[in-house]
């Protein structure tokens, strides 16, 4: 039974929300990623850094427009933005789905807003448009985002050689999934690392995800 095809809403948690990238957010975006000032947040996407505030707005409202991607902005509490990510390959007939795009600032890599971020979304593909399946895809070479991958409690499925070619080198894409019948038990799992109870007076966390 196909499923709806998702709409560009915002979706709001605690720490973060998630809002429909416009060009309006560009500037503010320009001025998170600064602060990686080598560009290695951008070394496994298809983009190369923004040269300036121009080229951000210029590529924010370029990718306002697109449906797939279909891209939101990352923001912190005071509508800050930290960074963006996307759900793309959107097949409703098929109720499979992939998050992909990341890119997190420095300032959001590590915390809890980055990790509501992305169980937001996952919430809103399960339980509000109810997909089958949920994919991360990523360079094989990409030790950090396959880290995070099976961090969030993704199923690594394998790799495709050669898949395909970027930035000059071939590219071999590792492939993870999670699917309608896991999610349960995987929200329950962000439900309790969320909550308030699990975090200290300096907002450490007392569990890690990964022990829950």
């Amino acid at each position: 039974m196909p499923r709806p095809a998702p709409p560009h809403r915002p979706l709001a948690g605690r720490h973060v929300a998630l809002h429909p990238l416009r060009a309006g957010h560009g500037p503010g975006l320009f001025a998170a990623f600064t602060a990686d000032t080598e560009g290695r947040n951008w070394t496994y996407l298809p983009i190369e850094p923004f040269a300036d505030v121009h080229e951000a707005t210029d590529w924010a409202a370029q990718a306002a427009a697109s449906r797939d991607p279909l891209f939101y902005t990352i923001l912190t509490p005071g509508d800050v933005p930290a960074g963006f990510c996307s759900p793309l390959r959107i097949a409703p007939e098929q109720g499979s789905i992939e998050v992909g795009y990341i890119n997190f600032a420095p300032a959001l890599q590590g915390t809890t807003a980055a990790t509501e971020a992305m169980a937001l979304l996952m919430a809103h593909v399960f339980d509000d448009l109810g997909y089958r399946r949920y994919e991360w895809k990523c360079d094989a070479l990409n030790a950090p985002s396959r880290r995070a991958a099976e961090r969030l409690g993704f199923t690594y499925e394998g790799t495709f050689r050669q898949a395909t070619h970027y930035k000059g080198r071939n590219r071999d894409t590792a492939w993870f999934s999670i699917l309608d019948s896991e999610w349960p038990a995987l929200k329950t799992r962000f439900d309790t690392w969320l909550d308030p109870s699990n975090f200290d007076a300096d907002g450490l966390q007392r569990r890690p995800l990964t022990n829950i």
